[in-house]
């Protein structure tokens, strides 16, 4: 994967290497997109995916997944190894009646070169997964929850949060922690003593499926990046 470094990313990455981090560490904003503007839905750009549609949905980011694939992603301008991000995503009910129930919504941390870290979404059967995507396309499932009240169906809004921050001390020390969010409750939690797999640092946002997704169309709002405070 290649990705241009803009002036907010490297100032991200720059001000990462100051932060003190630590899995209970505060976190703080650093950046924000309400994708109510063109321009502001335009920072989000394809991190992959073969065949994907985007457009506006009463000021949201709309995506159209289509022929031939089963996932298609998008990153933020934010790079960096230790963050969170947010969003909220939705289903949307023209998705073909076939793949509701086998369909995610998705956020990505470390992402490159095809391996990221992932929380994954099922609104059709209230699931979900953190898991650990290589570049080879081994997939790892790091914790899997099934029946999660906070996960809510197709059409509805779906507050999602994922964080991946390395351990800097105790006997977790250089192991990442990563904590799963929907609705404000934590739903999903490992600490990866493989993190050094990943070598990536785009965030993102992602919908998909375990088979070809064409015709799934979701939303996705309100994105937010964060990074621990040294405060």
């Amino acid at each position: 994967m290649k990705v241009r470094l803009t002036a907010l990313c490297l100032a991200t990455i720059a001000a990462s290497l100051l932060l003190v981090a630590s899995a209970a560490a505060a976190l703080i904003g650093v950046y924000r997109n309400s994708m109510e503007t063109t321009a502001l839905r335009g920072q989000i750009v394809k991190l992959s995916g073969q065949s994907c549609g985007r457009g506006d949905l009463d000021g949201a980011l709309r995506i159209a997944i289509g022929e031939e694939t089963r996932e298609c992603s998008y990153r933020t301008p934010v790079l960096g190894r230790d963050l969170e991000i947010a969003a909220t995503e939705r289903l949307l009910g023209g998705t073909p009646k076939a793949l509701k129930r086998k369909v995610f919504l998705g956020l990505q941390l470390r992402a490159g070169d095809g391996a990221y870290y992932q929380l994954a979404v099922f609104p059709g059967q209230r699931k979900v997964q953190l898991r650990k995507v290589l570049g080879d396309g081994t997939t790892r499932y790091l914790d899997v929850a099934k029946s999660v009240p906070e996960v809510k169906g197709v059409g509805q809004a779906n507050q999602l949060r994922l964080s991946a921050i390395n351990v800097t001390s105790g006997p977790d020390r250089g192991l990442c922690r990563l904590r799963a969010y929907v609705g404000g409750s934590l739903v999903a939690e490992a600490v990866d003593d493989g993190a050094g797999d990943l070598s990536g640092r785009a965030s993102g946002v992602s919908v998909g499926a375990e088979v070809q997704a064409k015709g799934t169309i979701a939303s996705v709002d309100d994105v937010v990046v964060r990074v621990p405070s040294p405060f």
